[in-house]
């Protein structure tokens, strides 16, 4: 027979662990993605969802049932990030230096931040259907794109609080303001200000969308047969080295990033340039492993080892596409990759082969 919150409740109170783990299963993963969405990093959104938990569990006793569980939750998880980036706690983040390879001059500075991390998919397939609140603003979809998840970033903490509880999980201001300890009055000043930074980043990052109206499109559909032909079209290109057939499929303003170099080259002239120098040298071999991030296409690279019959891993990079076209790839170190079930290493006959301990080829070099 299942048992309620209410018996669950008094169960997790009077010490009893398993119940506590069964009161919160259904809403850890959620709460990840949250975590994730106002800090940027997977990693840093497993701590700080395990000190909320941890959290939620010493002082449950306090929690007097007058909003949901559910909300009480995502007020000591919110809580919890804002903590960890006013206290500085993260782990310490630098600009990665430039690749050895001589790389064609960039156009100008990613908005990317350093610490930008991608989601696996297979993490988002965890979550319970959770409908958003009456203001909720995004689709889901886009709520966890990396556009999206790029454009928080810029914003302040607590306005990136605010925007993710009033827009993307739909909470009324006077909720938000329970939560942050403030006023309505201020939920709505730094919504206003939130607002703006975000939609001004994501109408630039469409800017190249042919499908997108006022830089806020229609909502993208994930796994469609369009896309699975643009992924078909992509792994065929860079496992041939064909530099043009990758060319076409790009948009004329197609914006290339690297976190955590941050460097942007955007332009299909410029995306040629770099590409040229970077992944396409003359005897150069890759293999392609097609997956997902943040409901994106994404692949893991792996590149041929010269002196072994081995492919090593080289980087993972996630597309964002609009129609048939790709109009921004983001490309992530080899750090990444082991979240996505990547090894770092094939044998050349195909077969997963037992992760390497040799030295990696380094990203884009």
């Amino acid at each position: 027979m299942e048992i309620d919150a209410t018996q669950l409740i008094a169960r997790a109170r009077a010490g009893d662990h398993d119940a506590f783990r069964d009161l919160v299963h259904d809403h850890s993963h959620e709460l990840q993605v949250h975590c994730y969405r106002i800090l940027g990093s997977v990693q840093d959104a497993e701590d700080a969802l395990q000190e909320t938990l941890v959290s939620a569990w010493r002082s449950l006793g306090e929690f007097g049932e007058r909003s949901s569980l559910r909300t009480w939750l995502y007020q000591i998880a919110t809580n919890r990030c804002l903590s960890m980036l006013r206290a500085g706690s993260r782990r310490p983040r630098v600009v990665a230096p430039l690749p050895e390879a001589t790389l064609p001059e960039p156009t100008g500075a990613s908005d990317a931040p350093p610490w930008l991390e991608p989601y696996p998919d297979v993490l988002l397939d965890r979550l319970v259907d959770q409908q958003p609140g009456p203001e909720a603003r995004y689709e889901t979809s886009e709520a966890i794109s990396l556009a999206f998840i790029t454009a928080l970033q810029l914003l302040p903490p607590r306005q990136r609080a605010v925007l993710v509880l009033r827009d993307v999980l739909g909470y009324r201001a006077a909720e938000v303001a329970q939560m942050l300890e403030t006023t309505s009055e201020g939920v709505s000043s730094a919504l206003k200000r939130a607002r703006a930074t975000v939609d001004d980043h994501l109408a630039d990052s469409a800017s190249g969308d042919p499908t997108a109206a006022g830089g806020r499109g229609p909502a993208r559909q994930p796994d469609s047969a369009a896309e699975h032909r643009l992924v078909a079209r992509f792994t065929d290109a860079v496992e041939r080295a064909d530099l043009a057939a990758l060319i076409e499929l790009l948009v004329t303003d197609v914006r290339i990033s690297m976190p955590p170099a941050m460097l942007e080259y955007r332009g299909v002239e410029s995306a040629q340039r770099f590409f040229a120098v970077a992944s396409f040298r003359p005897g150069r071999r890759y293999r392609v492993v097609p997956t997902r991030a943040n409901g994106q296409p994404a692949f893991g690279l792996y590149v041929a080892d010269p002196h072994a019959d081995v492919d090593r891993a080289y980087c993972l990079l996630v597309i964002t596409t609009a129609g048939d076209r790709i109009t921004a790839i983001t490309g992530f170190t080899t750090d990444v990759m082991r979240r996505f079930g990547l090894p770092r290493t094939f044998p050349e006959s195909g077969s997963v082969d037992t992760p390497a301990t040799g030295e990696e080829v380094e990203p884009w070099s």
